[in-house]
């Protein structure tokens, strides 16, 4: 992290860009903190629906920011840079799709175990002095991230401190946000940033901990309704197709999962985003699931196809190359109105 820094221009603010699930936010909200104690200019900008910070709009997003310097957190390590010419550090633990040229990266991609981007941050952050009060953020991200096998001795040493359910709880209510219709990540960075551990979060009655709870209680209800929906089966697949403004695809790919242990199953969202399906993958038969999307990738497939991890993947399709995509794989009932 020191060797990022030291080409950062130190006049102008450093933009923390991160992914809105659990594990980016408790990324963000580490570096930020451990930057602002140091004495530097550091703010979040938090990706939301259907955002990449490879999109050009969300790239001139960032330029009108004018950062000395970006940090991007938990989003994937792509050969294009987010934003040209600025001093860049990568934080991520996904399969890299390229090597950013000219950027610093920090990757756990292929560490046994393998650590999340929140972990990542937290040692990283180690370089600007003592974090460990904000231990509790990178279990949050692990927990968020890997809620089983957690096999490091930060995950153990936070629970001591600070409670197992507590972190588990703050866990789930941080997460819930992003996976609502509105997806709006702000009163878990808010927490996130201003706690001094997990029972801010579980116990707090302000305005940001009641929207955490009522965000729970509505993906708690939009995956109700998924669940029952019947998989469609076709060779080595099971296709789930649903229709939710929540981003409830990757609850109900998980949940089939264990039911289906010799199938990749995708659960397909037509309901997300308008002129988008966007779809998990998930697999308990240890099939390598990048390298099956890659086999079956469309012609139009942008950045959001394909990325993460072997056995947990998934994607975005536009409409019309949806239908195309899962033509191919044997469903053409699965077709939306394009």
């Amino acid at each position: 992290m020191e060797a990022a820094l030291a080409t950062f221009e130190g006049d102008r603010p450093i933009l923390v860009v991160s992914h809105f699930d659990a594990d980016g936010l408790t990324a963000a909200a580490i570096l930020i903190r451990a930057l602002r104690h140091a004495g530097k200019d550091a703010g979040p900008v938090v990706m939301g629906k259907g955002e990449s910070p490879w999109d050009p709009d969300v790239g001139a997003r960032l330029a009108e920011l004018r950062p000395g310097g970006l940090i991007v957190a938990d989003l994937g390590t792509r050969a294009d840079p987010v934003l040209p010419g600025c001093p860049t550090l990568v934080i991520d633990h996904h399969v890299p799709t390229g090597e950013p040229e000219g950027a610093v990266t920090i990757s756990g991609n292929g560490l046994d175990p393998e650590p999340t981007s929140a972990l990542l941050a937290w040692w990283a952050a180690g370089a600007l002095g003592d974090q460990a009060d904000l231990l509790w953020l990178a279990a949050v991200g692990l927990i968020g991230d890997m809620a089983e096998g957690l096999d490091f001795p930060e995950i153990a040493e936070a629970q001591t401190r600070w409670g197992k359910t507590a972190l588990r709880d703050a866990t789930s209510l941080v997460n819930a946000p992003r996976r609502t219709a509105a997806a709006d990540a702000g009163p878990a960075l808010r927490l996130l940033l201003a706690s001094d551990g997990p029972k801010r979060i579980t116990k707090g009655d302000d305005a940001d901990a009641l929207a955490l709870q009522a965000a729970k209680a509505e993906v708690r209800a939009a995956t109700e309704v998924a669940k029952r929906v019947p998989p469609a089966i076709g060779g080595d697949v099971a296709l789930i197709s649903l229709n939710s403004p929540c981003q409830i695809h990757p609850l109900v790919a998980q949940q089939w999962r264990g039911r289906l242990k010799d199938k990749i199953v995708i659960a397909a969202n037509a309901g997300y985003r308008p002129g988008w399906v966007h779809f998990a993958a998930r697999s308990a038969s240890g099939r390598d699931l990048i390298a099956f999307l890659a086999q079956h990738r469309p012609e139009n497939a942008d950045g959001r196809y394909g990325n993460g991890h072997a056995q947990a993947t998934g994607g975005a399709l536009r409409n019309a190359d949806w239908n195309g995509f899962i033509r191919g794989l044997g469903f053409p009932q699965a077709q939306v109105d394009a």
